[in-house]
């Protein structure tokens, strides 16, 4: 086998981790999104200056796409609806101001670079996509 080469790819133990992944990002986000429909999120927006009305758009797609990339279908879709809300964490709710300590963002970094990783390999073999070939390529 070549250095250049890669035969990764084709094991399952590759499977199981990229499974692993999207589970344990969809878990996050599942709990995480729940816990928005409060009151509490509410008036966390309203003192960042962002609308109350963002709240259930907000919670949704944090919880949508929790389920989703479990089950694995439409991974790559949830996948850039979470690097789009891990951005508006890291860039309007923490402002960027420093990686780690009181306020920072590096939970945030992980989770966003976990959600880019996914848009980029797909749904992977453990998937409900997988599993049911109809669905089209582009909506993995």
């Amino acid at each position: 086998m070549l250095l250049t080469e890669s035969s990764i790819h084709n094991t399952k133990l590759n499977d199981i981790t990229h499974f692993g992944i999207r589970a344990a990002i969809g878990v996050i986000f599942i709990v995480q999104g729940s816990g928005k429909f409060g009151p509490g999120f509410a008036s966390m927006l309203g003192n960042l200056g962002i609308p109350v009305e963002m709240q259930i758009p907000i919670a949704l797609a944090e919880l949508i796409s929790g389920i989703l990339l479990i089950v694995g279908v439409l991974t790559r879709i949830s996948a850039s609806m979470i690097a789009i809300i891990m951005l508006g964490a890291i860039f309007v709710v923490k402002e960027a101001s420093n990686l780690t300590g009181n306020g920072g963002f590096a939970i945030d970094l992980i989770l966003l670079a976990g959600a880019l990783l996914i848009i980029t390999a797909g749904p992977g073999k453990i998937s409900l996509a997988h599993i049911i070939k109809k669905i089209p390529r582009c909506l993995h």
